[in-house]
C-alpha cells in the first residue's frame, strides 16, 4: 500500500448529525488566529476537497480539527469545516467533539462531569460533559452569544410569493420560517423539497435583506433556512420545538441543530414566548432532540441578545485512516449534483 499522506479520524455523530474528528496527519493551518486558520482552511479547500469530497467523503459529513488554542483559556483549538463554508460555531460538531476528546483519552475523565474549553473560530465555547463507566452521557454546551437581526420582515421568493420571516445568530446565521406557510410539516419523506426550498429561501434572503455579524469581522451572509413548526409545552412544562435547518450546498440537518436552536431561542426571547431559565426541546427531522435553555441576557455590540446552553449526546462510529496515493485520478476529489445539488 503506497500512499504519500495518511489521516487519521474518528467517526462520530450528534443526534444522527455526522462530525468526524480528525486526530492526525494534518499540519496547523497557517493563521494567527483561530479564525485566521478557519478561513485559510476554507480559501485553501485542499484538505476539505480530499475528505469531503468523494469518493472520501459526502454531503451528509462534517470534519472538525483539533488544534492547539490561541486562547490561553481554552483547553483545545478548533475548526469546523462543513460542505460549503467553515462557521463561526456548530453545536452538534462541539458534543462530538467533546466526546472524542474524552472517549479517546486526549482528556483525563472526570466524574460525574469534566469540563473543557474550546476556542471556536467564533470565540470560547465551554463545554461541560456528563460521564460514568468511561462513556460520555451528555454535554452541555455555552454557546457563543445569539441574537435576533431582522424580525418579521417579508421576503419575496420567485413563483412562490412574499412571506414573513426573521434573521437570527445562534453560532451562524439564519433565516427562521414557519414550515406550515410552505406546507410541510417536517417529516423525512419532505427532506428533498425542504431543501430544494430551502436553498431558494437562503438565496432570496441573502439578496434581499442580508446579515453583517456586529464584532466577527467577515460574517456577512445568512447560511441557512431554518424550517420551524409552532411550540407547545409538554408534559414536563418544557417548550418544544421542532425544525429542520438546511446546509449548503443541498442537505438537511440530522439533528436539531445547536446553532440553529441557540438563534430560534434567541427569537423566541424576543417574542416574549421563552424565558430565561425555561427549558427548550430542539427537535430534528428524525425527531432526535437538544435540551436547551436561555441562561442570560447580554449584548453584541449594540443588539440585546442571550447566552443559551445546548445539550445532546453523540457516538463514536469508528475509526478512519485516509490515504491520497499517488495516481488516484481523485486526490482532489468530485461531485456530482445526484448528492452535491445545485438547484434552487
Amino acid at each position: 500500500m503506497k500512499s504519500d499522506r495518511f489521516i487519521n479520524t474518528i467517526g462520530c455523530h450528534a443526534a444522527g448529525e455526522v462530525g468526524e474528528v480528525i486526530i492526525s496527519g494534518v499540519p496547523e493551518p497557517s493563521g494567527d488566529t483561530i479564525w485566521q486558520k478557519s478561513r485559510f482552511l476554507e480559501s485553501n479547500n485542499e484538505l476539505k476537497s480530499l475528505l469531503l469530497l468523494e469518493p472520501r467523503g459526502g454531503v451528509h459529513k462534517h470534519l472538525n480539527l483539533i488544534l492547539p488554542p490561541k486562547n490561553n483559556k481554552a483547553d483545545f483549538g478548533w475548526i469546523i469545516m462543513e460542505p460549503e463554508y467553515n462557521p463561526p460555531m456548530s453545536g452538534s460538531n462541539a458534543i462530538c467533539v467533546v466526546t472524542v476528546i474524552l472517549e479517546t483519552g486526549m482528556v483525563t475523565f472526570q466524574e460525574p462531569f469534566t469540563d473543557i474549553i474550546l476556542e471556536a473560530p467564533g470565540g470560547l465555547v465551554q463545554a461541560r460533559a456528563f460521564c460514568k463507566d468511561g462513556k460520555v452521557l451528555r454535554v452541555e454546551i455555552k454557546n457563543l452569544p445569539s441574537f435576533v437581526y431582522k424580525k418579521n420582515v417579508f421576503l419575496e421568493i420567485e413563483k412562490l410569493g412574499t412571506f414573513k420571516v426573521s434573521i437570527a445568530f445562534g453560532g451562524d446565521s439564519f433565516v427562521l420560517v414557519d414550515a406550515h406557510d410552505f406546507g410541510f410539516e417536517i417529516i423525512p419523506d419532505e427532506a428533498s423539497d425542504l431543501v430544494r426550498i430551502g436553498k431558494r429561501i437562503t438565496a432570496s434572503a441573502n439578496e434581499q435583506i442580508g446579515f453583517k455579524h456586529p464584532i466577527i469581522c467577515g460574517w456577512e451572509h445568512i447560511s441557512f433556512c431554518q424550517f420551524t413548526l409552532p411550540t407547545f409545552k409538554d408534559e414536563k412544562g418544557r417548550l418544544v420545538g421542532k425544525n429542520t435547518v438546511v446546509i449548503e450546498p443541498g442537505k438537511l440537518d440530522r439533528s436539531p441543530c445547536g446553532t440553529g436552536c441557540s438563534a430560534r431561542m434567541a427569537l423566541l426571547s424576543d417574542e416574549g414566548k421563552l424565558r430565561t431559565s425555561q427549558l427548550f426541546l430542539g427537535k430534528s427531522i428524525l425527531d432526535t432532540e437538544f435540551e436547551c435553555k436561555i441562561i442570560e441576557s447580554t449584548n453584541i455590540g449594540a443588539i440585546n441578545g442571550i447566552i443559551p446552553i445546548i445539550s445532546g449526546s453523540a457516538w463514536i462510529t469508528g475509526n478512519h485512516t485516509y490515504l491520497r496515493s499517488p495516481g488516484d485520478p481523485f486526490q482532489k476529489g468530485y461531485k456530482l449534483s445526484d448528492t452535491w445539488p445545485n438547484y434552487l
